[in-house]
């Protein structure tokens, strides 16, 4: 039995209007409504007391084995059933121990709302559970062809971008459809209330976006329209959100097209969006038709930014294609950068999540993330994440600038600070004007970050420790400092973090 079966359900009526069955249904037992109930499964026990072994939605088969001869136990046994969430009862007429149906059994079921069924002796029970088995087998199958056919739809006209898609989704669900963003604002929509957002839906997406894993939320609204929201990605912390509704529920082979389309919307909205202010602001830089601050407004609106940055944990084939799309999904920002020795840097408006931090330490990189910065001011957040990342490879986890020590560097204005690493680190620019790769700055660097432990910091440079001891001679003799004094080593550490970023096109 697969699992697409287990989950289908057919209604009451085809079993009781199958004439191969031959059932008769007593009729005051039937209240408005019981022929659509569900049937999940024909089930026949013979026990006193099966509720506790059923799941519910059952078409309950008995021959009356055990039934209790007290209408009182009988009474109870109705009652359970019904607790249990029993579709309906069959009860077969086996001779010579039940001949007609028991009145207790009639009377119970007539009295509380089971509906009740009639077995003819001519009808084994084995054949209500293959009708019901075959006909569950059918309504997957058909259940799985509409889904099929409506994510193909949705594909299609995912080529064509949001609108489309959305409009598609809405279409097939017979109701509306909208993507709304990170402040409930119309994204995208078709046929939604004029009057937007509905006063129930706030309090819905709230709910939603302060929930973790891949979930979905639902409420009814006055006038009976059904809402479901969900995430557009399988990313717990998606800024944008799908709302459908319709003035009926939706059943789990729509909940399937509906989480399909929300995918489909994650991918075309971050696919459309990213690449069309990349190419809108790289056509604008060529043309000379904005300045580079205009670009960079439009680019970047936000107040405050981060820089990411991942070094590599092994050495990675190259597939910059799939890691630039990988990476750009996990931190939502088309701004990803890869570097030469599988490393990448990455701007977002939102430090990643320990989950994404985790998830890409899986994937083979080692992340650090800078404090906030606006983004005129981004350049000067590099040498504090390069630091970052020498730190973070000595000890071997990921760090965050807002969570690496006791916060002593934000009680020291930009300015300040800048002077200071100007002053204190001015011998070293005259010995190594470019801080090169592998230059004094870089040793440096990695030696503070390693405790000035000589084997491991070479290790990390990928030299020869003598080549370490050498240049940490010439950082002390151009500093006329002593590197064993810790007090020392804080300052420069601090100096190295506050350093401003050579400017670009500077020689």
């Amino acid at each position: 039995m697969t699992k697409d079966v287990v989950s289908a359900a057919i209604p009451l009526r085809a079993v009781v209007d199958d004439p191969a069955l031959a059932v008769d249904v007593v009729a005051d037992s039937v209240r408005p409504g019981s022929f659509d109930l569900p049937v999940r499964w024909a089930h026949v026990s013979e026990l006193r007391d099966p509720a506790p072994y059923l799941l519910g939605g059952e078409l309950l088969l008995t021959a009356g084995v055990n039934l209790a001869a007290e209408w009182e136990e009988v009474d109870r046994y109705v009652l359970g059933l019904l607790d249990a969430g029993v579709t309906a009862l069959g009860f077969g007429l086996t001779p010579p121990m039940h001949e007609v149906l028991p009145e207790s059994l009639r009377a119970a079921c007539v009295r509380h709302g089971l509906p009740l069924l009639v077995v003819p002796q001519r009808t084994p029970f084995l054949a209500i559970s293959r009708a019901v088995a075959v006909a569950l087998a059918e309504v997957a199958q058909r259940e799985q062809r509409r889904e099929a056919v409506a994510r193909e739809a949705l594909t299609k006209a995912a080529v064509d971008g949001l609108v489309p898609l959305i409009r598609e989704l809405a279409q097939r669900l017979g109701g509306w459809a909208a993507l709304v963003g990170a402040h409930d604002e119309l994204v995208a929509e078709h046929r939604a209330p004029a009057s937007w957002p509905p006063a129930e839906l706030p309090e819905l997406l709230a709910r939603l976006r302060t929930g973790r894993g891949i979930r979905t939320a639902t409420t009814e609204l006055p006038d009976g329209t059904s809402l479901l929201a969900q995430p557009v990605s399988p990313q717990a912390t998606a800024s944008h959100l799908l709302v459908v509704g319709r003035r009926s529920r939706f059943d789990g082979t729509e909940r399937a097209i509906i989480a399909g389309g929300a995918g489909l919307l994650g991918l075309a909205g971050r696919a459309g969006t990213g690449t069309a202010a990349l190419s809108g602001a790289t056509t604008a830089l060529l043309l000379h038709s904005a300045s580079p601050a205009d670009v960079l407004s439009s680019m970047l609106p936000a107040d405050r930014y981060h820089v990411v940055a991942g070094a590599p944990l092994r050495r990675r084939s190259k597939d910059s294609a799939a890691d630039h799309d990988w990476l750009s999904a996990r931190l939502r920002t088309p701004l990803v950068r890869l570097a030469e020795d599988g490393g990448f840097t990455a701007i977002v408006d939102t430090a990643p999540s320990p989950e994404v931090v985790a998830r890409i330490r899986e994937q083979g990189w080692l992340v650090v993330v800078g404090r906030a910065h606006g983004a005129a001011a981004l350049r000067q957040a590099m040498p504090e994440v390069e630091n970052l990342l020498h730190r973070a490879r000595a000890l071997d986890r990921p760090l965050l600038a807002d969570g690496t020590g006791l916060g002593l560097s934000t009680v020291v204005s930009p300015e300040s600070a800048a002077a200071f690493a100007a002053e204190a680190l001015s011998p070293l620019h005259q010995l190594d004007p470019d801080q090169r790769t592998g230059g004094l700055f870089d040793t440096l660097r990695v030696w503070l970050a390693h405790h000035g432990n000589w084997e491991r910091t070479a290790t990390a440079l990928g030299v020869h420790r003598n080549s370490v001891r050498h240049r940490i001679g010439q950082v002390e003799r151009a500093l006329a400092v002593d590197l064993a004094d810790p007090e020392i080593r804080m300052e420069l550490w601090f100096a190295l973090r506050w350093c401003r970023a050579p400017a670009i096109g500077d020689d």
